[in-house]
């Protein structure tokens, strides 16, 4: 009896350290991803702006931030609590990355702070200049990138004094995430029949849109590329039909089911950035590394199959009036569902925290069929 239970212990002890040792494994790991990449640029719209609107597209008011770490705050974040962008940075181990508003006229020793990168997405903003312009100011992705090169220019690259090598080192081993598109639908094309100032839904079929959009989107791409920036996660556009407030004016005859029209037309943008990455990496490649993050497919395995990803809900908001959101944002000061973590909607349009969390870890560790053709664990280590 003695015996046994010596061996036993013996094989318990031994499954410890084996455990103990792959931990240790794992967090080296991580911790060479995190070495690699010292700063993450964010570019976009609402999805990842953490803060640099001040018009009417706006988050800066309850609930919204209710579950931002680490006691909850309004920062401007379209989520009840993280982004995908902070989920990214959890992932490779940076401090939140700032808004590039609460940035501007830093210099010295007080622009140190943005060696770990800055955020300049802003929501309404779109590849294209005029989308959102109904909604006030806003950066669309080219005035975003003419951000990065007043940050870089006035900030960042005097910080390496004379030691250029130091500085288009950092840079290359950055990441800059992009996450764009959805608002030249949602705020441009398809407002064409409400005559907001928008005719792009009457001058466009939906396959010259696309095309318009990449053209913009490839030169914006190659701006970055020039930039310094080397690493590259290029998000496609979610199932914008299926989102509440689509879902909720669809004109199906079929409540809460998705407008198939709009995901086609989404679905010719996708397609066309998946080609556009493997055409960059064609180019460009060792040099520099494209990654495309199929958002489309990941958000709909969320819809398809909730209960793998511990959801219950996938065609309502989590804050607004009514079953379905149809106002787009959430309602100020009105209390928000309580089991937030069942939602894969935190409003009209935007995924909650527990749906961005989900979208972070298929871009860091996915296979090809959310991430390609490398996931962002592999472009980090390049």
């Amino acid at each position: 009896m003695g015996r046994r239970r010596g061996a036993a212990s013996a094989a318990a002890g031994a499954l410890l350290l084996l455990l103990l040792l792959v931990g240790a494994a794992a967090r080296a790991r991580d911790a060479a991803v995190a070495a690699r990449v010292p700063a993450m640029f964010v570019f976009g719209d609402s999805l990842v702006d953490d803060g640099n609107n001040d018009a009417l597209a706006r988050a800066d008011y309850y609930p919204y931030g209710v579950d931002f770490p680490p006691l909850g705050a309004a920062t401007g974040r379209f989520c009840n609590g993280k982004t995908v962008a902070d989920a990214l940075c959890d992932l490779l181990g940076l401090q939140y990355v700032p808004p590039y508003t609460s940035t501007r006229g830093l210099n010295g020793t007080a622009a140190a702070a943005l060696l770990g990168g800055v955020n300049y997405a802003s929501a309404a903003g779109g590849i294209l200049d005029e989308t959102g312009q109904h909604l006030g100011d806003r950066f669309s992705l080219s005035q975003q990138v003419l951000n990065l090169e007043a940050t870089l220019d006035g900030a960042i690259r005097p910080l390496f004094g004379r030691d250029q090598g130091r500085y288009e080192r950092h840079l290359t081993r950055s990441v800059a995430v992009v996450v764009v598109g959805g608002n030249d639908y949602l705020n441009n094309y398809l407002l064409t029949p409400l005559g907001v100032g928008y005719d792009s839904g009457d001058r466009y079929r939906p396959d010259e849109y696309a095309a318009l959009l990449l053209d913009h989107y490839a030169r914006q791409i190659l701006a970055l590329h020039s930039l310094g920036l080397r690493k590259f996660l290029l998000a496609g556009v979610g199932p914008l039909g299926c989102t509440p407030g689509l879902r909720a004016s669809a004109g199906t005859g079929r409540q809460g089911q998705c407008a198939e029209q709009v995901n086609q037309m989404v679905g010719l943008f996708n397609q066309g950035l998946g080609s556009l990455v493997d055409q960059l990496n064609a180019d460009h490649r060792p040099a520099a590394a494209f990654v495309y993050g199929n958002t489309y497919a990941a958000v709909q395995d969320m819809i398809h199959n909730p209960g793998e990803y511990g959801f219950t809900v996938v065609d309502s908001g989590c804050c607004g009036l009514g079953p379905i959101v149809t106002c787009g944002l959430c309602v100020p000061l009105v209390a928000p569902c309580g089991e937030r973590g069942r939602y894969v909607f935190w409003d009209a349009y935007h995924p909650t925290q527990a749906a961005n969390l989900v979208l972070a870890q298929m871009a860091f560790d996915g296979t090809p069929e959310h991430v390609y053709p490398l996931n962002l664990r592999q472009l980090a280590e390049l």
